[in-house]
Protein backbone atom coordinates (compact mmCIF):
# COMPACT_ATOMS: atom_id res chain seq x y z
CA UNK A 1 0.00 0.00 0.00
CA UNK A 2 1.09 3.62 -1.04
CA UNK A 3 1.44 6.00 2.21
CA UNK A 4 1.94 9.85 2.28
CA UNK A 5 4.46 10.12 4.12
CA UNK A 6 3.91 13.80 5.84
CA UNK A 7 7.29 16.44 6.65
CA UNK A 8 7.93 15.07 9.81
CA UNK A 9 7.99 11.60 8.06
CA UNK A 10 5.04 10.19 9.68
CA UNK A 11 2.62 8.33 7.41
CA UNK A 12 -0.46 10.68 6.78
CA UNK A 13 -2.44 7.39 5.65
CA UNK A 14 -1.60 4.81 8.37
CA UNK A 15 -1.25 1.73 6.25
CA UNK A 16 -2.49 -1.72 7.39
CA UNK A 17 0.01 -4.35 8.61
CA UNK A 18 1.23 -6.36 5.82
CA UNK A 19 0.09 -9.48 7.26
CA UNK A 20 -3.46 -8.12 7.49
CA UNK A 21 -3.16 -6.80 3.74
CA UNK A 22 -1.85 -10.07 2.81
CA UNK A 23 -4.40 -11.87 4.91
CA UNK A 24 -7.51 -9.73 2.75
CA UNK A 25 -5.94 -10.42 -0.36
CA UNK A 26 -5.70 -14.63 0.10
CA UNK A 27 -9.60 -14.20 1.08
CA UNK A 28 -10.19 -12.71 -1.57
CA UNK A 29 -11.04 -9.65 0.08
CA UNK A 30 -9.27 -7.03 -2.20
CA UNK A 31 -9.39 -8.25 -5.53
CA UNK A 32 -6.78 -5.45 -5.96
CA UNK A 33 -8.66 -3.47 -8.80
CA UNK A 34 -9.36 -0.13 -8.39
CA UNK A 35 -12.32 1.22 -8.46
CA UNK A 36 -12.86 2.09 -12.20
CA UNK A 37 -12.20 -1.34 -13.61
CA UNK A 38 -16.27 -2.15 -12.04
CA UNK A 39 -17.57 0.32 -13.96
CA UNK A 40 -15.72 -0.79 -16.99
CA UNK A 41 -16.77 -4.36 -16.55
CA UNK A 42 -20.45 -3.74 -15.82
CA UNK A 43 -20.18 -1.25 -18.74
CA UNK A 44 -19.20 -3.59 -21.31
CA UNK A 45 -22.12 -5.93 -20.40
CA UNK A 46 -24.70 -3.89 -21.51
CA UNK A 47 -23.09 -0.48 -23.09
CA UNK A 48 -25.98 0.73 -24.84
CA UNK A 49 -28.96 -0.44 -21.48
CA UNK A 50 -29.87 3.43 -19.11
CA UNK A 51 -27.79 3.75 -16.38
CA UNK A 52 -28.20 6.67 -14.67
CA UNK A 53 -31.59 9.29 -14.77
CA UNK A 54 -31.14 12.61 -13.31
CA UNK A 55 -34.61 14.50 -13.81
CA UNK A 56 -34.28 15.15 -17.87
CA UNK A 57 -30.65 13.80 -18.15
CA UNK A 58 -30.53 10.20 -18.98
CA UNK A 59 -27.23 8.24 -19.76
CA UNK A 60 -26.41 4.90 -21.02
CA UNK A 61 -23.75 2.85 -19.79
CA UNK A 62 -21.42 3.90 -22.83
CA UNK A 63 -22.42 7.35 -22.27
CA UNK A 64 -21.93 7.52 -18.89
CA UNK A 65 -18.16 5.82 -19.52
CA UNK A 66 -17.50 8.51 -22.33
CA UNK A 67 -18.04 11.44 -19.53
CA UNK A 68 -16.08 9.63 -16.78
CA UNK A 69 -13.11 9.20 -19.30
CA UNK A 70 -13.89 13.47 -20.31
CA UNK A 71 -13.65 14.32 -16.91
CA UNK A 72 -10.51 12.52 -16.02
CA UNK A 73 -8.85 14.00 -18.85
CA UNK A 74 -10.29 17.75 -17.85
CA UNK A 75 -8.75 17.01 -14.78
CA UNK A 76 -5.91 16.10 -16.06
CA UNK A 77 -5.74 18.97 -17.90
CA UNK A 78 -6.27 21.27 -15.08
CA UNK A 79 -3.22 19.77 -13.79
CA UNK A 80 -4.63 17.55 -11.46
CA UNK A 81 -2.62 14.40 -10.64
CA UNK A 82 -2.86 11.43 -8.79
CA UNK A 83 -3.06 11.82 -5.19
CA UNK A 84 -4.04 15.46 -5.81
CA UNK A 85 -7.08 16.44 -3.54
CA UNK A 86 -10.41 17.98 -5.12
CA UNK A 87 -13.21 19.02 -2.96
CA UNK A 88 -16.67 17.77 -3.99
CA UNK A 89 -19.66 19.65 -2.98
CA UNK A 90 -22.78 19.07 -4.64
CA UNK A 91 -26.04 18.41 -4.76
CA UNK A 92 -27.57 15.03 -5.74
CA UNK A 93 -26.85 15.32 -9.79
CA UNK A 94 -25.57 13.15 -12.78
CA UNK A 95 -22.04 15.58 -12.59
CA UNK A 96 -21.24 13.77 -8.69
CA UNK A 97 -21.43 10.73 -10.10
CA UNK A 98 -19.46 11.59 -13.31
CA UNK A 99 -17.11 13.43 -11.38
CA UNK A 100 -16.46 10.96 -8.52
CA UNK A 101 -15.81 7.76 -11.15
CA UNK A 102 -13.46 10.14 -13.34
CA UNK A 103 -11.21 10.65 -9.60
CA UNK A 104 -11.58 7.13 -9.68
CA UNK A 105 -10.23 6.52 -12.46
CA UNK A 106 -7.36 8.58 -12.77
CA UNK A 107 -6.39 8.67 -9.09
CA UNK A 108 -7.06 12.27 -8.13
CA UNK A 109 -8.81 12.01 -4.68
CA UNK A 110 -12.26 13.29 -4.02
CA UNK A 111 -13.33 14.75 -0.45
CA UNK A 112 -16.61 13.86 0.22
CA UNK A 113 -17.74 17.49 1.25
CA UNK A 114 -21.70 17.97 2.64
CA UNK A 115 -23.59 20.86 0.86
CA UNK A 116 -24.59 22.23 3.91
CA UNK A 117 -21.02 22.62 4.81
CA UNK A 118 -20.41 26.44 4.82
CA UNK A 119 -17.28 28.77 5.11
CA UNK A 120 -15.86 27.31 8.22
CA UNK A 121 -15.70 23.62 7.22
CA UNK A 122 -14.61 23.78 3.43
CA UNK A 123 -11.63 26.15 4.88
CA UNK A 124 -10.89 23.73 7.33
CA UNK A 125 -10.79 21.25 4.90
CA UNK A 126 -9.24 22.46 1.93
CA UNK A 127 -6.06 23.92 4.07
CA UNK A 128 -6.14 19.87 5.84
CA UNK A 129 -5.75 18.12 2.69
CA UNK A 130 -4.27 20.97 0.48
CA UNK A 131 -6.78 20.70 -1.78
CA UNK A 132 -6.03 21.60 -5.55
CA UNK A 133 -9.97 22.13 -6.88
CA UNK A 134 -13.65 23.17 -5.28
CA UNK A 135 -16.34 21.85 -7.31
CA UNK A 136 -19.32 23.46 -6.57
CA UNK A 137 -23.30 23.76 -7.23
CA UNK A 138 -23.27 27.71 -8.32
CA UNK A 139 -27.13 28.69 -6.38
CA UNK A 140 -28.80 26.16 -4.50
CA UNK A 141 -32.21 27.44 -2.13
CA UNK A 142 -30.29 31.15 -2.43
CA UNK A 143 -27.17 30.28 -0.90
CA UNK A 144 -24.28 31.14 -3.38
CA UNK A 145 -22.08 28.61 -3.21
CA UNK A 146 -19.76 29.72 -6.18
CA UNK A 147 -19.16 33.06 -4.17
CA UNK A 148 -18.17 30.83 -0.93
CA UNK A 149 -16.26 28.61 -2.85
CA UNK A 150 -13.91 31.48 -4.01
CA UNK A 151 -13.81 33.05 -0.58
CA UNK A 152 -12.15 29.82 0.39
CA UNK A 153 -9.91 29.44 -2.36
CA UNK A 154 -8.64 33.02 -1.91
CA UNK A 155 -7.93 31.44 2.16
CA UNK A 156 -6.51 28.86 1.03
CA UNK A 157 -3.04 28.78 -1.00
CA UNK A 158 -2.65 26.57 -3.89
CA UNK A 159 -6.68 25.50 -4.23
CA UNK A 160 -6.24 27.36 -7.78
CA UNK A 161 -9.87 25.81 -9.45
CA UNK A 162 -13.29 26.50 -8.69
CA UNK A 163 -15.60 24.56 -10.97
CA UNK A 164 -19.73 25.33 -11.14
CA UNK A 165 -22.53 23.58 -12.07
CA UNK A 166 -25.44 25.45 -13.68
CA UNK A 167 -25.23 29.28 -14.29
CA UNK A 168 -21.51 30.85 -14.02
CA UNK A 169 -21.86 34.09 -11.71
CA UNK A 170 -18.08 34.65 -12.52
CA UNK A 171 -15.76 34.65 -15.66
CA UNK A 172 -12.97 32.59 -12.91
CA UNK A 173 -15.25 30.53 -12.33
CA UNK A 174 -14.75 26.67 -14.64
CA UNK A 175 -18.09 25.18 -16.50
CA UNK A 176 -18.38 21.82 -13.88
CA UNK A 177 -21.12 20.46 -16.80
CA UNK A 178 -18.75 20.90 -19.38
CA UNK A 179 -15.66 19.54 -17.47
CA UNK A 180 -17.87 16.23 -17.62
CA UNK A 181 -18.83 16.08 -21.37
CA UNK A 182 -18.43 12.57 -23.14
CA UNK A 183 -14.43 11.87 -23.96
CA UNK A 184 -13.11 12.92 -27.22
CA UNK A 185 -10.36 9.96 -27.39
CA UNK A 186 -11.66 6.99 -25.01
CA UNK A 187 -8.15 5.28 -25.76
CA UNK A 188 -6.27 8.48 -23.84
CA UNK A 189 -6.48 7.14 -20.39
CA UNK A 190 -4.12 7.27 -17.67
CA UNK A 191 -2.47 4.97 -15.90
CA UNK A 192 -4.93 3.07 -13.68
CA UNK A 193 -4.33 3.79 -9.55
CA UNK A 194 -3.00 1.60 -7.39
CA UNK A 195 -5.70 -0.45 -5.65
CA UNK A 196 -3.67 0.22 -2.20
CA UNK A 197 -4.12 3.53 -2.37
CA UNK A 198 -6.42 6.48 -1.07
CA UNK A 199 -9.82 6.57 -3.20
CA UNK A 200 -11.34 9.12 -1.69
CA UNK A 201 -11.87 10.65 1.72
CA UNK A 202 -14.93 10.23 3.16
CA UNK A 203 -16.04 12.68 6.50
CA UNK A 204 -16.48 12.20 10.33
CA UNK A 205 -17.39 14.79 12.81
CA UNK A 206 -14.88 17.23 14.29
CA UNK A 207 -14.78 18.72 17.59
CA UNK A 208 -13.37 22.18 16.34
CA UNK A 209 -15.16 22.42 13.14
CA UNK A 210 -12.90 20.65 10.95
CA UNK A 211 -14.39 17.30 10.03
CA UNK A 212 -11.99 14.55 10.32
CA UNK A 213 -10.92 12.56 7.20
CA UNK A 214 -11.24 9.03 6.64
CA UNK A 215 -8.83 7.52 4.05
CA UNK A 216 -10.78 4.83 2.02
CA UNK A 217 -8.97 2.67 -0.47
CA UNK A 218 -9.91 1.46 -3.74
CA UNK A 219 -9.66 -2.18 -2.45
CA UNK A 220 -11.41 -1.36 0.74
CA UNK A 221 -13.97 0.20 -0.66
CA UNK A 222 -14.25 -2.04 -3.48
CA UNK A 223 -15.08 -4.75 -0.58
CA UNK A 224 -17.77 -2.93 1.10
CA UNK A 225 -19.37 -1.62 -2.34
CA UNK A 226 -19.33 -5.39 -4.04
CA UNK A 227 -20.52 -7.32 -0.71
CA UNK A 228 -23.44 -4.80 0.24
CA UNK A 229 -25.11 -5.32 -3.41
CA UNK A 230 -24.44 -9.13 -3.08
CA UNK A 231 -26.14 -9.01 0.06
CA UNK A 232 -29.07 -6.54 -1.47
CA UNK A 233 -29.43 -8.88 -4.24
CA UNK A 234 -28.59 -5.82 -6.81
CA UNK A 235 -28.08 -6.82 -10.39
CA UNK A 236 -29.14 -5.81 -14.26
CA UNK A 237 -32.35 -5.43 -12.93
CA UNK A 238 -32.01 -3.16 -9.95
CA UNK A 239 -33.43 0.04 -9.94
CA UNK A 240 -31.94 1.99 -6.99
CA UNK A 241 -33.93 5.46 -6.08
CA UNK A 242 -31.19 7.56 -4.08
CA UNK A 243 -32.70 10.44 -2.29
CA UNK A 244 -29.81 10.98 0.48
CA UNK A 245 -27.03 13.44 0.13
CA UNK A 246 -24.55 11.03 -2.21
CA UNK A 247 -21.51 12.51 -0.19
CA UNK A 248 -22.41 9.96 2.09
CA UNK A 249 -20.67 6.66 2.17
CA UNK A 250 -24.40 4.80 3.04
CA UNK A 251 -26.41 6.17 -0.24
CA UNK A 252 -22.86 5.84 -2.09
CA UNK A 253 -21.62 2.42 -1.26
CA UNK A 254 -23.72 0.73 0.94
CA UNK A 255 -24.43 -0.93 -1.81
CA UNK A 256 -26.09 2.65 -3.21
CA UNK A 257 -25.20 4.43 -6.38
CA UNK A 258 -21.87 2.57 -6.61
CA UNK A 259 -22.75 -0.71 -5.96
CA UNK A 260 -26.00 -0.72 -8.05
CA UNK A 261 -24.12 0.78 -11.16
CA UNK A 262 -21.22 -2.26 -11.04
CA UNK A 263 -23.52 -4.84 -10.87
CA UNK A 264 -25.49 -3.56 -13.63
CA UNK A 265 -28.08 -1.88 -12.44
CA UNK A 266 -29.75 1.87 -12.73
CA UNK A 267 -29.69 4.87 -10.53
CA UNK A 268 -32.47 7.28 -10.51
CA UNK A 269 -31.42 10.64 -8.73
CA UNK A 270 -33.36 13.25 -6.36
CA UNK A 271 -32.82 16.23 -4.86
CA UNK A 272 -34.04 14.62 -1.15
CA UNK A 273 -36.71 11.98 -0.13
CA UNK A 274 -39.28 14.16 -0.02
CA UNK A 275 -42.66 12.16 0.16
CA UNK A 276 -44.69 13.54 -2.65
CA UNK A 277 -41.69 13.19 -5.19
CA UNK A 278 -40.02 10.13 -4.17
CA UNK A 279 -43.28 8.15 -4.00
CA UNK A 280 -43.82 9.76 -7.85
CA UNK A 281 -40.28 8.96 -8.80
CA UNK A 282 -41.22 4.70 -7.48
CA UNK A 283 -44.30 4.45 -9.67
CA UNK A 284 -42.68 6.77 -12.16
CA UNK A 285 -39.17 4.61 -12.79
CA UNK A 286 -40.22 1.13 -11.00
CA UNK A 287 -37.47 1.33 -8.52
CA UNK A 288 -36.76 -1.39 -6.99
CA UNK A 289 -34.38 -0.44 -4.03
CA UNK A 290 -33.84 3.15 -1.62
CA UNK A 291 -32.26 4.13 0.83
CA UNK A 292 -33.93 5.89 4.01
CA UNK A 293 -32.84 7.90 7.55
CA UNK A 294 -35.43 7.55 10.23
CA UNK A 295 -36.86 10.79 9.59
CA UNK A 296 -36.91 10.19 6.33
CA UNK A 297 -39.15 6.96 6.66
CA UNK A 298 -41.64 9.10 8.99
CA UNK A 299 -42.27 11.58 6.69
CA UNK A 300 -43.36 8.70 4.33
CA UNK A 301 -45.26 6.90 6.27
CA UNK A 302 -47.47 10.24 7.16
CA UNK A 303 -47.65 11.29 4.20
CA UNK A 304 -49.36 7.83 2.62
CA UNK A 305 -51.57 7.54 6.05
CA UNK A 306 -53.04 10.76 4.35
CA UNK A 307 -52.68 10.46 0.78
CA UNK A 308 -53.82 7.58 -1.92
CA UNK A 309 -51.71 5.39 -2.33
CA UNK A 310 -48.83 5.48 -4.79
CA UNK A 311 -47.95 2.79 -7.16
CA UNK A 312 -45.16 1.00 -5.01
CA UNK A 313 -45.78 -2.21 -6.53
CA UNK A 314 -42.42 -2.71 -7.88
CA UNK A 315 -40.38 -1.39 -4.63
CA UNK A 316 -38.84 -4.39 -2.85
CA UNK A 317 -36.30 -2.96 0.19
CA UNK A 318 -36.24 0.03 1.62
CA UNK A 319 -32.94 0.21 3.63
CA UNK A 320 -33.16 2.36 6.64
CA UNK A 321 -30.23 3.67 8.50
CA UNK A 322 -28.32 6.88 10.04
CA UNK A 323 -30.26 6.54 13.67
CA UNK A 324 -31.87 4.23 15.62
CA UNK A 325 -34.81 3.31 13.75
CA UNK A 326 -37.88 3.25 16.33
CA UNK A 327 -39.17 -0.49 16.70
CA UNK A 328 -43.05 0.62 16.20
CA UNK A 329 -42.10 2.57 13.11
CA UNK A 330 -39.97 -0.25 11.83
CA UNK A 331 -42.94 -2.65 12.15
CA UNK A 332 -45.49 -0.17 9.58
CA UNK A 333 -42.52 -0.13 7.01
CA UNK A 334 -43.19 -3.50 4.94
CA UNK A 335 -47.63 -2.67 5.46
CA UNK A 336 -47.21 0.62 3.94
CA UNK A 337 -44.64 0.23 1.74
CA UNK A 338 -44.92 -3.15 0.62
CA UNK A 339 -41.54 -3.54 0.53
CA UNK A 340 -38.57 -5.55 2.41
CA UNK A 341 -37.56 -3.36 5.50
CA UNK A 342 -33.45 -4.00 5.73
CA UNK A 343 -31.70 -2.16 8.74
CA UNK A 344 -28.13 -0.92 8.29
CA UNK A 345 -25.48 -0.02 11.26
CA UNK A 346 -22.69 1.65 9.72
CA UNK A 347 -20.05 4.42 9.98
CA UNK A 348 -18.03 6.44 7.72
CA UNK A 349 -14.76 5.07 9.23
CA UNK A 350 -15.67 1.11 7.77
CA UNK A 351 -17.89 -1.29 9.95
CA UNK A 352 -21.16 -2.21 7.87
CA UNK A 353 -24.06 -4.41 9.38
CA UNK A 354 -26.95 -5.51 7.96
CA UNK A 355 -30.40 -7.13 8.38
CA UNK A 356 -30.45 -10.10 5.41
CA UNK A 357 -33.18 -10.38 3.12
CA UNK A 358 -35.17 -13.78 4.89
CA UNK A 359 -34.36 -12.48 8.07
CA UNK A 360 -37.61 -13.06 10.46
CA UNK A 361 -39.04 -10.17 11.77
CA UNK A 362 -37.56 -10.51 15.03
CA UNK A 363 -34.84 -9.28 13.76
CA UNK A 364 -35.57 -7.06 11.08
CA UNK A 365 -37.76 -5.04 13.54
CA UNK A 366 -35.57 -5.04 16.37
CA UNK A 367 -32.26 -5.26 15.74
CA UNK A 368 -29.49 -3.00 13.38
CA UNK A 369 -27.76 -6.21 11.70
CA UNK A 370 -24.82 -8.05 11.60
CA UNK A 371 -21.38 -7.59 9.95
CA UNK A 372 -21.46 -8.05 5.82
CA UNK A 373 -17.83 -9.50 6.19
CA UNK A 374 -16.74 -13.13 8.36
CA UNK A 375 -13.35 -10.96 8.93
CA UNK A 376 -15.17 -7.71 10.89
CA UNK A 377 -14.09 -8.38 13.98
CA UNK A 378 -16.73 -6.76 17.13
CA UNK A 379 -15.61 -6.39 20.84
CA UNK A 380 -18.06 -4.75 23.68
CA UNK A 381 -15.93 -3.17 26.12
CA UNK A 382 -17.25 -1.16 29.62
CA UNK A 383 -16.06 2.41 30.29
CA UNK A 384 -12.70 0.53 31.90
CA UNK A 385 -12.10 -1.21 29.17
CA UNK A 386 -13.10 -5.07 30.35
CA UNK A 387 -15.01 -6.72 27.72
CA UNK A 388 -18.95 -6.98 28.71
CA UNK A 389 -20.96 -10.36 28.20
CA UNK A 390 -23.24 -11.36 25.37
CA UNK A 391 -26.59 -9.74 25.77
CA UNK A 392 -25.00 -6.94 28.14
CA UNK A 393 -24.52 -3.13 26.68
CA UNK A 394 -20.69 -2.15 25.87
CA UNK A 395 -18.95 0.28 23.83
CA UNK A 396 -18.13 -0.92 20.65
CA UNK A 397 -15.29 -1.67 19.17
CA UNK A 398 -13.99 -3.16 15.48
CA UNK A 399 -11.44 -3.94 12.69
CA UNK A 400 -11.67 -5.51 9.40
CA UNK A 401 -10.58 -5.28 5.83
CA UNK A 402 -12.31 -2.16 5.27
CA UNK A 403 -12.05 -0.49 8.42
CA UNK A 404 -9.33 2.12 8.17
CA UNK A 405 -6.53 2.22 10.94
CA UNK A 406 -6.42 5.82 11.48
CA UNK A 407 -7.42 9.61 10.35
CA UNK A 408 -5.57 11.85 7.46
CA UNK A 409 -2.90 13.85 8.88
CA UNK A 410 -4.70 13.38 12.72
CA UNK A 411 -2.14 11.62 14.69
CA UNK A 412 -3.46 13.06 18.11
CA UNK A 413 -7.35 12.08 17.06
CA UNK A 414 -6.02 8.32 15.89
CA UNK A 415 -4.46 7.80 18.84
CA UNK A 416 -8.10 8.70 20.70
CA UNK A 417 -9.90 6.70 18.70
CA UNK A 418 -7.81 4.01 17.61
CA UNK A 419 -6.85 1.41 20.95
CA UNK A 420 -3.22 -0.55 20.31
CA UNK A 421 -4.37 -3.38 18.14
CA UNK A 422 -5.93 -2.19 15.40
CA UNK A 423 -9.23 -1.45 16.66
CA UNK A 424 -11.56 1.59 16.01
CA UNK A 425 -13.77 2.97 19.10
CA UNK A 426 -16.69 3.27 17.33
CA UNK A 427 -18.17 5.20 20.62
CA UNK A 428 -21.59 3.40 19.96
CA UNK A 429 -22.67 1.37 22.91
CA UNK A 430 -24.55 -2.00 21.65
CA UNK A 431 -25.64 -5.07 22.54
CA UNK A 432 -24.52 -8.05 20.54
CA UNK A 433 -27.43 -10.86 20.73
CA UNK A 434 -26.31 -14.41 20.64
CA UNK A 435 -27.40 -14.48 17.10
CA UNK A 436 -24.51 -11.70 15.97
CA UNK A 437 -27.09 -9.08 15.36
CA UNK A 438 -26.22 -5.53 17.02
CA UNK A 439 -28.68 -3.60 18.88
CA UNK A 440 -27.98 -0.25 19.29
CA UNK A 441 -28.43 1.44 22.50
CA UNK A 442 -26.56 5.09 22.47
CA UNK A 443 -23.31 6.85 22.70
CA UNK A 444 -20.68 7.24 25.13
CA UNK A 445 -18.83 9.92 23.07
CA UNK A 446 -19.75 13.66 23.20
CA UNK A 447 -21.49 13.64 19.90
CA UNK A 448 -25.09 14.25 19.11
CA UNK A 449 -26.29 12.45 15.87
CA UNK A 450 -29.19 14.38 13.90
CA UNK A 451 -30.71 12.67 11.37
CA UNK A 452 -27.24 10.72 10.78
CA UNK A 453 -25.40 14.45 10.84
CA UNK A 454 -22.71 13.97 13.31
CA UNK A 455 -22.12 17.31 16.09
CA UNK A 456 -19.64 17.27 18.19
CA UNK A 457 -21.02 19.26 21.71
CA UNK A 458 -17.42 20.91 22.38
CA UNK A 459 -17.94 22.90 18.48
CA UNK A 460 -21.50 24.28 19.45
CA UNK A 461 -20.30 24.91 23.20
CA UNK A 462 -17.37 26.71 22.12
CA UNK A 463 -19.72 28.73 19.94
CA UNK A 464 -22.04 29.89 22.92
CA UNK A 465 -19.12 31.05 25.04
CA UNK A 466 -18.63 33.69 22.53
CA UNK A 467 -21.33 35.65 23.96
CA UNK A 468 -20.64 37.53 26.67
CA UNK A 469 -23.45 36.76 28.41
CA UNK A 470 -22.73 32.90 28.75
CA UNK A 471 -21.10 31.94 31.81
CA UNK A 472 -21.25 28.31 31.27
CA UNK A 473 -22.72 26.00 28.18
CA UNK A 474 -23.18 22.69 27.68
CA UNK A 475 -24.72 20.48 24.40
CA UNK A 476 -26.18 17.60 24.55
CA UNK A 477 -28.54 15.11 22.59
CA UNK A 478 -32.00 16.14 22.91
CA UNK A 479 -34.71 13.16 21.77
CA UNK A 480 -36.68 14.19 18.70
CA UNK A 481 -39.45 12.04 16.99
CA UNK A 482 -38.09 12.22 13.39
CA UNK A 483 -34.35 13.49 13.42
CA UNK A 484 -33.73 10.48 16.15
CA UNK A 485 -31.52 13.30 18.25
CA UNK A 486 -31.31 17.53 18.09
CA UNK A 487 -29.67 19.79 19.20
CA UNK A 488 -30.20 21.06 23.50
CA UNK A 489 -27.90 24.10 24.54
CA UNK A 490 -27.49 24.31 28.30
CA UNK A 491 -26.89 27.76 29.18
CA UNK A 492 -25.91 29.53 32.62
CA UNK A 493 -26.00 33.46 31.97
CA UNK A 494 -23.73 35.72 33.48
CA UNK A 495 -25.11 37.28 36.47
CA UNK A 496 -28.26 40.07 35.33
CA UNK A 497 -27.83 38.93 31.62
CA UNK A 498 -30.23 37.27 29.83
CA UNK A 499 -29.36 34.73 26.72
CA UNK A 500 -31.90 33.71 23.68
CA UNK A 501 -31.64 30.79 21.43
CA UNK A 502 -31.76 33.61 18.55
CA UNK A 503 -28.09 34.79 19.78
CA UNK A 504 -26.67 31.87 20.06
CA UNK A 505 -27.75 30.60 16.35
CA UNK A 506 -26.77 33.97 14.73
CA UNK A 507 -23.01 33.74 16.55
CA UNK A 508 -22.82 30.53 14.41
CA UNK A 509 -24.12 31.39 11.29
CA UNK A 510 -21.70 34.60 11.12
CA UNK A 511 -19.23 32.27 11.71
CA UNK A 512 -19.97 30.30 8.88
CA UNK A 513 -21.40 26.76 9.85
CA UNK A 514 -23.37 24.27 8.64
CA UNK A 515 -27.06 24.90 9.29
CA UNK A 516 -27.89 21.42 10.67
CA UNK A 517 -25.10 21.95 13.53
CA UNK A 518 -27.04 25.13 14.89
CA UNK A 519 -28.68 24.13 18.82
CA UNK A 520 -32.75 23.65 18.19
CA UNK A 521 -33.36 24.43 21.83
CA UNK A 522 -32.26 26.20 24.71
CA UNK A 523 -32.33 25.48 28.68
CA UNK A 524 -31.62 28.17 30.76
CA UNK A 525 -30.50 27.16 34.10
CA UNK A 526 -28.89 28.35 37.51
CA UNK A 527 -25.73 25.78 37.25
CA UNK A 528 -24.90 22.71 35.54
CA UNK A 529 -24.69 19.29 37.21
CA UNK A 530 -21.40 17.59 37.69
CA UNK A 531 -20.10 14.16 38.34
CA UNK A 532 -18.22 13.39 41.06
CA UNK A 533 -14.62 14.87 39.97
CA UNK A 534 -16.18 18.11 39.00
CA UNK A 535 -16.90 17.23 35.24
CA UNK A 536 -20.38 18.58 33.63
CA UNK A 537 -22.70 15.18 34.11
CA UNK A 538 -24.04 15.26 30.37
CA UNK A 539 -25.94 12.13 31.25
CA UNK A 540 -28.23 14.04 33.95
CA UNK A 541 -28.32 16.60 31.87
CA UNK A 542 -29.28 14.37 28.86
CA UNK A 543 -31.95 12.83 30.98
CA UNK A 544 -33.36 15.69 31.86
CA UNK A 545 -33.91 17.13 28.39
CA UNK A 546 -35.90 13.48 27.75
CA UNK A 547 -38.18 14.50 30.61
CA UNK A 548 -38.79 17.62 30.08
CA UNK A 549 -39.96 16.65 26.22
CA UNK A 550 -41.58 14.08 27.24
CA UNK A 551 -43.03 14.74 30.66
Amino acid sequence: MSVTASRAGRPEVVPWPDELAERYVARGYWEQRPLGAYLDDAAAGRPGTICLVDGDVSLTFAELVSRVDGAAQRLHGLGLRAGDRVIVQLPNCWEFVVIALACFRSGVVPVMALPAHRRQELTAIARLTEARALLVAGTVRGFDHEQLAHEVAAAVPGLRHVAVTGRRNRPDSLDLVALCAPAGDTSARAAAPDPGDVALFLLSGGTTGRPKLIPRTHNDYAYMMRTAARICGAGPDTVYLAVLPLAHGYPMAGPGILGTLVSGGRIVILASPAPQRALAAIAEHRVTMTSLVPAAVIRWLDHLAGSPAADLDSLDLVQVAGSRLPDEVAARVTPALGARLQQVYGMAEGLLCMTRPGDPDAVVHHTQGRPICPDDELLLVDEDGTPVPIGEPGILLTRGPYTPLGYYREPELTAAAYPPGGWYRTGDVVRLRADGNLVIEGRDKDLINRGGEKIAAEEVENFAHQLATVSQAAAVAMPDPELGEAVCLYVVPRAGSTVTLAQVRDVMREAGVAAFKLPERLELVDSLPVTAIGKVDKKALRADIARRRHP
